[in-house]
C-alpha cells in the first residue's frame, strides 16, 4: 500500500497544483528508463562480446541487463521524484 502511494497515487499525498505540475508522471518515468536503457543494454552487449567473444552469449547478459536495470530504474526514480531536497 505505501510502496503504492509513492509510486503512482498524487491524490493520497495532497499536493497543490503548483507543487504538483512539477512532479514527473510515472509514464514519463517509464520512457525516461526505457530510452536510457535501450543506451545501457547497447553498452553492456558490446563490452560483454569484447569479454567474452560469443555473441550469444552477450545477448543473453544484456537481456537479463536490460530486464532487471529497467524495473530498478523506474522505481529509483519515482522514489526520487517524492524526495523534495533540491527542488
Amino acid at each position: 500500500m505505501i510502496l503504492n502511494q509513492i509510486i503512482f497515487s498524487k491524490k493520497a499525498q495532497g499536493k497543490g497544483f503548483e507543487e504538483d505540475k512539477n512532479s514527473e508522471k510515472p509514464l514519463r518515468s517509464v520512457l525516461k528508463a526505457l530510452s536510457w536503457r535501450i543506451i545501457g543494454t547497447v553498452d553492456t552487449l558490446i563490452v560483454s562480446y569484447i569479454l567474452t567473444g560469443e555473441i550469444a552469449l552477450a545477448t543473453s547478459i544484456a537481456s537479463v541487463d536490460f530486464l532487471t536495470k529497467l524495473v530498478l530504474y523506474f522505481f529509483h526514480e519515482r522514489i526520487w521524484n517524492k524526495i523534495k531536497w533540491g527542488k
